[in-house]
């Protein structure tokens, strides 16, 4: 169930240090795990928000093991994980890799809530969709 995207560095978000300042590593996780969300599982942000429904992120762990730097090509991954006390949270192991290489490694934990306010769910048709995805073991 592994997801990728292809992106390149912008010039823009290059630091000081000719490297990729560590604020936007989280954008393309995030640019690459709405997409999943949106083309994989069929969950379209706008439309549920309109609907009263809003997917939020509860919780992320990044571990950055290498930089990116200016015109770096490089790739994003996205694969779901369940939960494994079966709580209204869906996990994404997420990975930005440069020629194979592990650049960074994160998990996002988010959910469902609505926004007259209530208990945190998933959508049904999430959840069957993830029924046959592995449960997070808690390790990035």
């Amino acid at each position: 169930m592994e997801y990728v995207k292809t992106y390149t560095v912008k010039e823009e978000h290059i630091d000081v240090q000719n490297i990729m300042d560590g604020l936007y590593y989280p954008f393309y996780l995030e640019y690459c795990r709405h997409d999943y969300i949106r083309e994989a599982l069929g969950f379209d942000f706008e439309a549920e928000a309109r609907a009263g429904n809003n997917m939020v992120l509860s919780e992320y762990r990044i571990r950055f093991v290498r930089s990116l730097r200016s015109g770096d090509t490089f790739q994003v991954t996205c694969s779901p994980l369940r939960d494994k006390t079966n709580k209204a949270v869906l996990h994404f192991r997420q990975t930005i890799l440069l020629n194979n290489k592990v650049v960074v490694k994160a998990v996002f934990s988010g959910t469902c809530v609505r926004a007259t306010g209530g208990r945190p769910f998933l959508p049904e048709e999430l959840v069957l969709k993830l029924a046959d995805a592995p449960e997070w073991d808690g390790e990035l």
